[in-house]
């Protein structure tokens, strides 16, 4: 599913060049769990970004699905990016006084593709993908625990039906017990649905979740 060749990120900042990634290759399989884990600063959350085309990287490959996404446009990145790709984050954004259903049905709302009805019963599987309760569908998130936003998060990932998660520290604000709640729905996904999952994490508890790790460090890869 993922071949990167030689990635490098450089950010410029007036006369300043900072090297992020130093031309780091790995592949994913689809259907693959795997954690790139690394320290704050190591380059993890940056391969996130190219990963999930939020980001480019300044030289080096990027093939998704056998397409180098590096020729594509703009609209056409944010295509993929709609319909193959769910992602997970540490800070959950969702928004605080809308109803869960309405935050999970959110990625749907400005699609053409789904009647209200259509976007409704995706968010119901989606949620019960993430496994959320019932009884909360209608709260507002504002009136959740920490680990039940996050499956909302998970679930509003799930809602496009992605090939692809990419979770970024998704445990990060939660407690030990639920964040492995979190990480046994992420594995529950993986097995059961044959979800590719990429978590970002500088946890070793964590990155054990996956089936491989590839750790990082200082924008090299280390150890795939």
């Amino acid at each position: 599913m993922i071949s990167a060749k030689n990635l490098k990120k450089i950010y410029v900042n007036g006369d300043t060049e900072t090297e992020v990634l130093k031309g780091v290759s790995f592949d994913i399989k689809d259907g693959e769990f795997v954690a790139i884990m690394g320290p704050s600063g190591s380059g993890k959350s940056t391969i996130m970004h190219i990963l999930g085309l939020l980001d480019t990287a300044t030289s080096g490959s990027y093939h998704l699905d056998g397409k180098d996404v590096s020729k594509l446009t703009d609209d056409e990145q944010a295509t993929i990016r709609g319909l193959r790709i769910g992602f997970v984050f540490q800070a959950f954004n969702l928004l605080p006084r809308t109803t869960v259903m309405r935050n999970v049905m959110l990625p749907l709302m400005y699609s053409t593709r789904f009647s209200a009805l259509e976007r409704e019963e995706r968010a119901k599987e989606a949620l019960k993908s993430a496994g959320f309760p019932e009884d909360r569908w209608y709260h507002l998130s504002n009136q959740l625990s920490g680990g039940q936003i996050q499956r909302v998060a998970i679930a509003r990932a799930l809602v496009n039906d992605p090939a692809m998660i990419l979770a970024d520290e998704p445990t990060g604000n939660l407690d030990t017990a639920t964040g492995e709640v979190v990480l046994n729905t992420f594995r529950e996904l993986n097995k059961k649905q044959g979800r590719t999952v990429v978590l970002i994490t500088h946890e070793h508890d964590v990155a054990k979740y996956a089936d491989r790790i590839i750790h990082i460090r200082d924008g090299s890869i280390v150890k795939k």
